[in-house]
């Protein structure tokens, strides 16, 4: 069957056309690396994993980038107590921790915008050779998207430019219209040095938009097949990103993909209310491979609704699907006793579900209801019938990365603490490569970054060693 999938920008479930014939190309909006990573980041990240899991399993070679905002307003505003890039790698470190946790795979690729600037920098030379960009009026070295320039823009929300508001990412001072948004942001005083680079138009950093429009070009060519990234992003991250990539010549994506959000009893998450579940949060309380299960059961254009008791998330909706998928595992249990499981296909009504825009609730469905044939079968006596379903329904667990037996779910360590082991480690090696060359001062401040962590280091004659205090 052709796979079929929901385009934002149509507002309609079309055919996947890949643009090289058994290839497909994807890239997703990855972290903005400023906080720690909460359920609706991991959310999207299994939606995604996903599509890449079946468009594999249907035989298309996949190639997934992923990418990590590691410079941006809010992780230079949140590095108090630290530097912005030992903020921004730290975060990094966690988010990887908890995308590895759950059983998403590694990307394909996954560049950072600190290391695509000069890409950046060609994109915007583009746009204002094409009148599409504009040096700010005030003489900053800011540069500015215009958008009346481009007759198109508010295609992917379907919004006129008269009813939006202000782009908030910069000072309007320097704007033609309040609803330019910023390609490229000027360097200001009580910013670190460090968060600057050298362009044509002037020390400064880029704007977030212009960053995936970067990198997607660098990794995927002018033209791909799928952008993905969470529903919040459709604006004005994705409407931006669609703007200055078409305007300045290129195809960019054929087809928009949004996963839905996350709410918490019945209400969006939100630091204000103070309901927002972390990663760390959901992966204590629960086993990975449930987590797993919880976010890919409902369809992932869908909004998650977590259901705690009362408050706590060991009860509600986690409880529920702990119970759930128990029942799955100990139908495989039940089965493996009575004889070895066959190398199965998934049913064609999985299938069907899947190719039908991840329809995950039918071929979830599908699951139990194969889960419970295995059962009658093997209270019947029936036990080739048991292994034939039981075959049916482990091949369907390996498509949607939820197979107990993969090595995946074998001692996973805490997000918390691989995020911690990896940074250290990191840090310690930049340490010893400052001593190799005689760079005492930079030795001294990542010890000093890492005390003030509560990270103790101890220098051997050979080694180094570090401890928590």
């Amino acid at each position: 069957m052709t796979v079929r999938i929901y385009d934002s920008r149509r507002q309609a479930v079309v055919d996947l056309r890949p643009l090289r014939a058994g290839e497909v190309s994807m890239y997703v909006c990855g972290p903005t690396v400023q906080s720690s990573p909460h359920i609706g980041h991991v959310r999207s990240a299994v939606a995604y994993d996903l599509w890449r899991r079946w468009l594999a399993h249907r035989g298309l070679r996949v190639t997934f980038v992923r990418n990590v905002t590691d410079i941006d307003d809010k992780v230079l505003v949140n590095a108090v107590d630290e530097p912005w890039w030992a903020l921004a790698y730290r975060i990094e470190l966690e988010f990887t921790a908890a995308y590895r946790a759950v059983g998403v795979l590694a990307p394909t690729y996954e560049p950072r915008a600190t290391a695509s600037v000069p890409g950046m920098h060609e994109l915007i030379q583009l746009l204002i050779g094409r009148g599409h960009a504009y040096p700010a009026l005030d003489g900053s070295a800011d540069v500015y998207f215009d958008v009346r320039s481009w007759g198109e823009y508010g295609a992917l929300t379907r919004q006129s430019i008269d009813k939006m508001e202000p782009a908030a990412d910069a000072d309007p001072r320097g704007k033609r219209d309040p609803r330019d948004f910023a390609l490229w942001k000027a360097s200001k005083p009580e910013e670190p040095a460090s968060a600057s680079w050298a362009s044509p138009w002037g020390d400064g950093r880029p704007g977030w938009h212009i960053e995936c429009s970067a990198m997607a070009r660098r990794y995927l060519g002018d033209s791909f097949d799928i952008h993905g990234g969470g529903l919040d992003l459709r604006f004005p991250h994705h409407e931006n990103e669609l703007a200055q990539s078409t305007a300045a010549g290129l195809g960019f994506a054929s087809v928009w993909s949004h996963n839905g959000l996350v709410n918490v009893d019945g209400e969006k998450m939100s630091k204000s209310l103070g309901n927002s579940i972390f990663a760390a949060d959901l992966l204590a309380s629960v086993r990975p491979i449930v987590a797993r299960y919880f976010l890919v059961a409902p369809h992932y254009r869908s909004t998650i609704d977590l259901r705690t008791a009362a408050g706590s998330l060991e009860g509600g909706s986690l409880a529920e699907a702990e119970a759930a998928f128990g029942r799955i595992e100990w139908m495989l249990e039940r089965a493996a006793r009575v004889g070895e499981l066959p190398e199965s296909a998934v049913p064609d009504a999985f299938g069907a579900a899947m190719d039908d825009d991840l329809s995950t609730p039918q071929a979830v469905a599908v699951l139990h209801d194969t889960t419970r044939a295995a059962n009658a079968a093997l209270d019947a006596g029936d036990d080739a019938a048991a292994l034939a379903r039981a075959g049916e329904a482990l091949a369907m667990l390996r498509v949607l990365g939820l197979d107990p037996a993969d090595k995946a779910w074998q001692a996973v360590p805490s997000a918390e603490s691989h995020a911690l082991s990896s940074l250290v480690e990191t840090l310690l090696a930049e340490r010893r490569e400052a001593r190799a060359n005689k760079d005492f001062a930079a030795s001294d401040r990542i010890r000093d970054t890492l005390a003030a962590a509560g990270i103790l280091v101890e220098d051997g004659k050979h080694t180094t060693t570090w401890s928590t205090s």
